[in-house]
């Protein structure tokens, strides 16, 4: 009898192995299978990177394309902002649920299909709708694949998925104002979304094919809670919007930001309550009990804030005091790229062996540097002048990135791995988000002090030298009044380029200084080696 419940005991056993290898699809996958794995999903978080930024070296051909408002183009950006920001902490719960193969494949499908729509937009109204669903679809993506790497590799192996995606996530919106001159100085603005459609294609055919890496829950669909979902897309797609409307429309002074603002509150209230007393909350803000994760977060919000200001206020220079094309603005910031590539090896092999609190401490040293430089900025400045901030920007900003990654989701239990790696790409575009209206208020702040001092120092002035200058011009003109009025123009040119250029200087430094006030918190994180880090399911 004792033999007879030996056997059965067996069997039961071996069942139970069986049914846990087979339920953890991982183990049957060879290095092979992972990497081509891991670089299907690297590309098509690239995609969805790329295109936050692609079109902001052409927003002005985009306007006249579709015959749309100064006000309303900038709807092209924020409408794909707003909805990528909702779906990034969002895909935690749906790869769980859709399992990740599944998720990523219809988030291929319908990224390609809406980039084709965008492409083919007919107004202003269509571009924006046809844009929120691609930023929607498009941030399904960005999460997902960080913690997928994370739970394919293991020991030294893992060092490479940060410094992949670290080089992706900095390169590819770094990279979207270069490429989108490029193309449409090439070509047509509409091409700008065109160009995903082949590789959207391909994506979504390897990834059924080869993408097997985990079971999915369905049953969780049918106990999802819906007012948590309603409440997170509240809070963070109407903070989104208050974040770029805000600097444009003087913040609260505006009604729709306003409103806008006491909507995030009143979303944010509704979801953190549900976070904390869902039986089935969309989002678990559980990773946030590791002080390290916390701290990496943090780190997250500075690096965002740093990236997305500097891809975003070095065009604007570029195009209003420089006068350069779009095409001559790619080109400029082309740098930045380049080292950020050049700078993915020493990423890697740092993170194996140091700690990375020192290498966080040194590049985020090195990005202050780099804003010192840019402070020095003047209304003539161009490639050249250009060349050594932003050699030395690109090449700290993936260093940043890529210790701040291993800090964040090493060590995280596997089930909360999906949660970890959406909140951690959160935080990085909440700080993209806050830096961008940051930097435009302080901008336009500085803009308008400056020119009045250039004005009250103008209006002491020798008029003498003003009377000169007219009847130098007038000498060659009938129209005494009418050099007059080419003289107060072009003066008025001037000013104004000297008074953004000021301000240029102001914002730089501001940016340094938080990277450098960012420092005091580093010792206090956690000793992290990725070399040292055993798989996930040893956690």
């Amino acid at each position: 009898m004792m033999t007879v419940i030996y056997i059965v005991k067996g069997h039961m056993s071996a069942a139970a192995t069986a049914l846990s290898v087979s339920e953890n699809p991982l183990e049957s996958l060879s290095d092979r299978r992972k990497l081509a794995i891991f670089a299907v999903m690297a590309f098509g978080q690239f995609m969805a990177l790329l295109d936050t930024q692609v079109v902001a070296a052409s927003l002005n051909s985009i306007q006249a394309g579709l015959s749309a408002g100064p006000d309303e183009i900038a709807w092209v950006q924020t409408a794909y902002l707003m909805a990528e920001i909702v779906m990034i902490p969002l895909a935690a719960f749906l790869s769980q649920a859709l399992s990740t193969r599944w998720l990523f494949t219809l988030s291929a499908v319908l990224f390609t299909i809406s980039s084709l729509m965008c492409g083919a937009a007919w107004s202003i109204g269509s571009m924006a709708a046809f844009r929120a669903i691609q930023g929607f679809v498009g941030g399904a993506m960005i999460p997902t694949v960080f913690a997928t790497g994370f739970a394919l590799f293991s020991g030294k192996r893992r060092a490479m998925v940060p410094a992949v995606l670290g080089m992706v996530s900095t390169l590819a919106p770094s990279l979207g104002p270069t490429i989108g001159g490029w193309i449409t100085d090439a070509s047509s603005w509409r091409w700008l979304f065109f160009i995903n459609v082949v590789p959207g294609i391909g994506i979504a055919i390897l990834m059924p094919l080869i993408g097997k890496v985990d079971e999915p829950d369905l049953k969780m669909l049918k106990r999802i809670d819906w007012l948590h979902v309603v409440s997170l897309a509240l809070f963070l797609g109407a903070l989104q919007y208050v974040l770029e409307e805000g600097p444009r429309h003087q913040w609260l002074e505006d009604r729709e930001v306003a409103v806008a603002a006491w909507a995030s509150f009143i979303g944010a209230i509704v979801f953190f309550e549900r976070s904390f007393f869902s039986k089935m909350p969309i989002l678990k803000l559980s990773p946030f009990r590791r002080p390290t994760f916390s701290l990496a977060c943090a780190l997250s919000i500075v690096i965002g804030f740093g990236l997305y200001s500097s891809v975003y206020l070095t065009p604007i220079f570029l195009g209003r005091v420089r006068g350069f094309s779009s095409l001559d603005i790619g080109t400029t910031v082309f740098v930045t790229g380049i080292f950020m590539t050049m700078s993915a090896p020493l990423a890697a092999r740092l993170t194996t062996v140091l700690d990375q609190r020192i290498v966080i401490a040194a590049v985020f040293s090195l990005f202050a540097l780099s804003c010192w430089l840019m402070a020095q900025i003047t209304s003539v400045w161009g490639f050249w002048e250009m060349l050594a901030p932003q050699a030395l920007r690109g090449f700290s900003i993936l260093l940043c990135i890529v210790p701040s990654v291993g800090m964040a989701l090493n060590g995280v239990p596997p089930d909360e791995l999906r949660y970890a790696s959406g909140l951690f790409n959160l935080m990085r575009n909440l700080g993209g988000a806050i830096g961008i209206a940051a930097a435009t208020t302080w901008i336009q702040d500085d803009v308008r002090t400056n020119a009045e001092r250039f004005g009250e120092a103008m209006a002491h002035a020798n008029t003498s030298v003003l009377a000169q200058a007219i009847a130098r011009i007038s000498a060659h003109m009938v129209d005494a009044v009418r050099a007059r009025l080419l003289l107060d123009a072009e003066l008025a040119q001037v000013v104004g380029a000297q008074a953004l250029t000021l301000a240029f200087q102001d914002v730089f430094l501001i940016m340094g200084g938080i990277f450098v006030i960012a420092l005091v918190f580093v010792p206090f994180a956690k000793t992290v080696i990725l070399s040292d880090a055993p798989p996930l399911s040893e956690h």
